[in-house]
């Protein structure tokens, strides 16, 4: 996944020895190179401009509508609008003012030190994972806990997605879980739904299960990624301390949800009932194939952090669909780049944020730092709050603040789009059940607020009580 390079080209180093209080810290920062505070402002507006991207989006339709067809200014608004290109278009501004303060060259050159490999990664995964081969495959699991679980309706598809897809992420990375969940939830769920409510609350649940989904592994979730190796965390040692909490509070908050929305499952499944199926998916597809895919997706996988084998992979993909079009279903490729694109601009925006996220994250205890880690993680992707942590230097030999910033960060990769990197991948998905396919970011918070709630429980109470560290 990104690795945040240090700001070579700025000024004087951070130290975190100085006993400085923390506005003083960062103010002597900020005067330090005025790029700090702009490109930290240039952020801030393209994270307002996602919590205000469903107003773009309105203006375009009520532009259309006024003229009968689409416009250039209908269609500007439009593209003001979708959040996986926003990071993207303040790209702009950031690349004005990094040449007016450092010159052509040093804007190339920081440029080209981001590392674009997740966005790539990103972009393949969720490919692979959309394709006609791997949904069945997919589908076909979940089908059987489905059977053991109550039978094939809406809720129990409902339940068992939410509950088991998430962990798939510990195996097949998170991008490639939130994909396959999504997608069942959009076949075998949403489209019986015609509550507001419960589409913000499945989404945001997605989203927190998802993030503390990969957990049980130390190469699936982005934040244990970023610190497995300088922290020496092997999937061993991240399955016993953060596994099990993660599978407990998925249940929980699962659960909790599916009793607070029970009579509107009740209402999807007679809906169902009523329902002629004319799905064709049920078609077979040669296991030669199916287990083609799977290879592909396996290499992917394991080649995540080799761009070379990860694009001549994808290539040998592509071309692997060609011959076998007919059994496959048109190649997903628009929404993957979307959010590719989306991560692209995350990740040349926040390596730009380590001037005071370091200083922020050195000067907190533990209990301080797990809720300022799942704070700033609403603001800024969870991998890149993890990292950060990383270097500094007091948590080198001292578990309890690493897990504390860990676990603070992956419970709160569910409250906003941009918090998790899988996050952009699930939204874009599923935007289509959501009222003029816009999904408003406050009340995606509050469906994700209580799954956190869950989430915080989970790491900071019952697993001192259950699981010692």
């Amino acid at each position: 996944m990104r690795v945040f390079l240090p700001l070579l080209l700025f000024g004087p180093k951070i130290t975190y020895g100085n006993n400085l209080p923390l506005m003083d810290a960062l103010t002597q920062q900020a005067n330090a190179d005025p790029l700090y505070l702009i490109s930290t402002c240039i952020f801030l507006g393209a994270i307002l401009h996602t919590f205000l991207a469903s107003t773009f989006t309105k203006h375009a339709q009520a532009l259309t509508l006024q003229g009968g067809h689409s416009t250039y200014k209908s269609q500007i608004y439009h593209l003001l609008g979708e959040v996986e290109v926003i990071f993207a278009l303040w790209l702009l501004p950031l690349v004005l003012c990094f040449t007016y303060y450092k010159g052509w060259d040093a804007t190339i050159h920081y440029f080209e030190t981001r590392q674009y490999t997740e966005p790539i990664f990103v972009v393949v995964i969720m490919t692979i994972a959309a394709t006609r081969p791997i949904l069945t495959l997919a589908e076909s699991v979940l089908r059987l806990l489905v059977k053991c679980f109550g039978g094939e309706t809406p809720a129990t598809w409902w339940i068992c997605i939410l509950a088991f897809a998430p962990l798939l992420g510990s195996v097949i990375t998170e991008p490639g879980a939130m994909t396959i969940a999504a997608l069942l939830l959009a076949k075998q769920v949403l489209i019986y739904n015609t509550h507001a409510a419960f589409s913000y609350a499945t989404l945001g649940l997605l989203f927190v299960n998802v993030s503390i989904g990969g957990v049980l592994t130390n190469f699936a979730a982005p934040p244990i990624l970023m610190v497995a190796t300088r922290w020496h965390w092997n999937s061993s040692f991240a399955f016993k301390h953060f596994g099990l909490e993660a599978i407990l509070s998925i249940l929980m908050s699962t659960l909790f949800y599916a009793l607070i929305f029970r009579r509107q499952l009740h209402k999807m499944n007679s809906q169902a009932k009523a329902r002629v199926s004319s799905d064709k998916s049920h078609e077979k597809i040669p296991h030669g194939i199916i287990l083609s895919h799977v290879l592909f997706l396996l290499w992917t996988v394991f080649n995540a952090h080799h761009i070379s084998f990860l694009v001549w992979g994808f290539l040998a993909f592509l071309v692997f669909t060609r011959i076998t079009a007919i059994h496959q279903g048109p190649i997903a490729l628009r929404n993957a780049l979307l959010v590719g694109c989306f991560l692209a601009g995350l990740v040349t925006h926040g390596g730009l944020q380590e001037w005071w996220i370091e200083i922020i994250l050195s000067r907190l205890g533990e209990q301080a730092l797990f809720f300022g880690a799942l704070f700033l993680t609403a603001f800024n992707d969870n991998a890149a709050i993890t990292y950060l942590a990383s270097l500094v230097p007091d948590f080198e030999s001292n578990f309890h603040l690493q897990y504390a910033v860990v676990s603070g960060a992956v419970a709160g990769g569910g409250l906003t789009v941009i918090a998790n990197a899988p996050n952009p991948a699930g939204q874009s998905l599923l935007s289509k059940f959501f009222t003029n396919t816009i999904v408003k970011p406050l009340p995606l918070f509050l469906g994700a607020l209580i799954p956190t709630l869950f989430t915080i429980l989970s790491f900071r109470v019952l697993a001192h009580l259950l699981f010692p560290m």
